[in-house]
């Protein structure tokens, strides 16, 4: 009977498997992206396994295999959630193309259709909403509002910020972002205005906790006490409690990242100047934040086609007046 020698037996194969590749983008990505990033990925993989199994060869995963699992998740979920799986496959493919040995061959088979999405607009809160929130909010709370405001900040950049990153002799403020090609944390300087500088400064020398970063926990609730003095990852009730305090529509922290794009919108900044304090890489992005903002200059525009002071306004006939005239022409026909 033929028997396979040991090289056969024990010796690199050719075949990777779903799980395989998996495995190895995920943990790449672990250390490559922030923990949101990440968790996003490992959905997207937990979903797929649900519908393929890991053990199978990577060569299964096929553009006819993949468009109906993602045409069921925009069924069982969304077509934005679909699209997000979408994404993070597309890219997982591609890694694997330059990175995975053997490396999985091209092209991606990931790379479908995009599904249909429904998405309402972001609700961007008046500029009198987020003062009025502002009014109701106390010490810390106050100034990290002022510093959204002021900064145009992501959430996990204002709460990253460290004392260090404050230039207080040049007016300036330094934010990293991992909103980047490949997750890399980069870091961008801005302009620190004379009203967020003094309120950081003020911060600094009251605040009762003594840490590398500006804004921690110094609540020192059951819930909170473990995380009194560190640094914030999630602050899910504030802006509800203030915006309820307030009496406003409820908005979270990166609706005020899109009211700071909206003020500078209005008071005609160019977009090369907002893209440059909202740091997109690309001017697209920045065209995109400013779409859902322009609805009042276009109401401006409109409004220059309404008829001058001197004309007179066309007399439509009411409905009143129509159905008499109907009325007497058919008697006058019969």
């Amino acid at each position: 009977m033929w028997r396979q020698s040991d090289d056969d037996w024990f010796g690199k194969t050719d075949i990777i498997c779903l799980g395989d590749w998996a495995k190895q983008y995920l943990d790449y990505a672990e250390a490559a992206f922030s923990v949101k990033t990440y968790s996003e990925k490992c959905l997207a993989f937990r979903k797929l396994f649900e519908f393929l199994d890991p053990a199978c060869p990577v060569s299964d995963l096929t553009s006819a295999v993949l468009l109906p699992y993602l045409q069921k998740q925009m069924k069982l979920r969304s077509g934005y959630a679909a699209n997000k799986d979408r994404k993070n496959l597309v890219a997982a493919w591609n890694w694997g193309m330059k990175y995975l040995d053997p490396p999985l061959e091209p092209p991606n088979p990931c790379l479908v259709a995009k599904m249909p999405e429904k998405r309402t607009p972001r609700y961007i809160p008046p500029e009198s909403d987020f003062w009025k929130v502002y009014d109701v909010a106390e010490g810390q709370d106050k100034v990290m509002l002022l510093t959204y405001l002021h900064l145009a900040g992501r959430k996990s950049e204002v709460f990253r910020l460290m004392v260090s990153d404050l230039d207080f002799d040049n007016s300036r403020i330094r934010l990293s972002t991992r909103k980047r090609v490949g997750g890399n944390l980069e870091y961008d300087w801005l302009p620190m205005t004379k009203e967020l500088s003094g309120a950081l400064a003020e911060w600094l020398e009251v605040r009762p906790v003594d840490s590398d970063y500006v804004f921690v926990c110094i609540d020192k609730t059951a819930f909170t006490k473990e995380y009194y003095g560190k640094p914030f990852t999630k602050r899910l009730h504030l802006m509800r409690r203030l915006c309820s305090k307030a009496g406003v529509k409820s908005f979270g922290f990166h609706a005020i990242r899109h009211l700071s794009a909206s003020c500078l919108y209005k008071k005609g900044n160019s977009v090369g100047v907002i893209q440059a304090i909202l740091r997109h890489k690309s001017p697209s992005t920045t065209e995109r934040y400013l779409k859902t903002l322009g609805l009042e200059q276009v109401r401006d525009a409109l409004e220059g086609l309404s008829r001058p002071a001197t004309t007179q306004l066309v007399a439509l006939p009411t409905r009143q007046k129509v159905r008499k005239e109907n009325v007497r022409k058919n008697k006058k026909a019969v």
